[in-house]
């Protein structure tokens, strides 16, 4: 075994973006993940949610999961603010509920507008760091050095456990005596276990002067810093560096629609899903050099009970190449018309680019 909620603050102290992944259809959360998103949470500027699938909900539906999504997160985070939640579609398969199409691709652009933007704002992650760990050398500086006060002449160790078993007052305290957010302390059950290995006697004193140094640089040089920022971004962009570029940031058209529609978007040939199926079909016909004829492909495309008009379209859409003859991807092509047809939709006059068959595509 090892500390695992250890790892992940480890990984989440040095991770640039943290997306945390939930299907719409399943939001609920396991112990597992509660206890990982815990261990996470203090990294709140990195983490970005995202509500997947959510193309499988009507809008009312919808509506309900992304307001019980946020109810739970609430709880979970603990933050006044609950991190940006990206709904879309983010998967190769067509969209279920289309109404939300246009709001799924704006999400999805904007996720990838994040994530192409992480290098133009490093500076800005690692004064955040900065500034994480200024606050928390502080709140511990109070933390101890109030400990410490609470000592008596006698009896320490009776006091030394007190103190620890009611931290949470000794928290309360500190706040209230400093001002200190309640965000900024520590875990407090983790406190607890690191104070019982500690000896209070050998804590520094309160140092007002140091303190005063930390708020300084917290109220007055990190800003400094950041106003110089904006220079900074200019020279990156200006060399090219401020986003990252190419692979999957390539934009893209989302895969949508059904029935004629279905494929649009995707980068695999919506036909092969079922080609093998048809591929089977195919071998057992009599071919003339891997084709079959208009003939053969008849007295098995009958067997739909289309009408004679409609498999007559099919046939000519199917023979992308107009050669009088259908090899097994114009086949394939032709049963997929069928049962678009089959299922409710109408045949378009023109094949659709997406249904072209593969070896016919002319190369951009």
């Amino acid at each position: 075994g090892y500390d695992f909620a250890g790892v992940l603050k480890w990984f989440a102290e040095r991770a640039d973006r943290i997306i945390l992944l939930f299907d719409a259809h399943k939001l609920d959360i396991s112990d597992e993940f509660k206890s990982a998103i815990q261990a996470i949470r203090k990294n709140e500027d990195k983490i970005r949610i995202v509500l997947n699938k959510a193309d499988m909900m009507n809008h009312q539906q919808l509506m309900r999961v992304y307001g019980a999504m946020m109810w739970s997160l609430a709880r979970i985070l603990q933050n006044p603010e609950v991190s940006r939640i990206y709904v879309g579609s983010f998967w190769n398969q067509p969209l279920i509920y289309e109404g939300n199409r246009e709001l799924f691709e704006m999400e999805q652009d904007d996720l990838f507008d994040d994530l192409e933007a992480l290098p133009r704002f490093a500076m800005v992650r690692r004064l955040n760091d900065l500034i994480k760990r200024a606050k928390a050398a502080r709140i511990h500086s109070l933390i101890v050095s109030y400990l410490k006060s609470q000592l008596p002449m006698i009896g320490k160790d009776a006091k030394k456990k007190d103190l620890i078993k009611h931290l949470d007052v000794v928290f309360e305290t500190v706040q209230n005596q400093y001002g200190v957010p309640a965000a900024d302390f520590p875990d407090l059950d983790v406190m607890k276990e690191k104070l019982r290995k500690q000896d209070f006697t050998k804590f520094p004193n309160y140092d007002k002067a140091l303190i005063a140094k930390v708020d300084k640089m917290l109220a007055e040089d990190i800003p400094r810093i950041m106003s110089l920022l904006p220079g900074e971004e200019q020279e990156k962009n200006r060399m090219g560096l401020g986003t990252i570029k190419g692979g999957v940031f390539e934009k893209v058209a989302m895969p949508y629609g059904k029935g004629i529609d279905a494929g649009i978007g995707e980068k695999i040939w919506i036909v092969t899903r079922d080609k093998s199926k048809y591929d089977d079909i195919f071998n057992t016909l009599e071919q003339q050099n891997g084709k079959i004829t208009g003939r053969v492909a008849r007295d098995e495309l009958v067997k739909s009970k289309l009408s004679n008009n409609v498999l007559g379209k099919i046939w000519r859409l199917a023979d992308h190449d107009q050669d009088g003859l259908l090899d097994n991807e114009e086949f394939a092509l032709a049963m997929h018309l069928i049962k678009v047809k089959c299922e409710g939709s109408q045949i378009p006059e023109e094949l659709p680019a997406h249904l072209i068959p593969p070896s016919q595509r002319k190369e951009d």
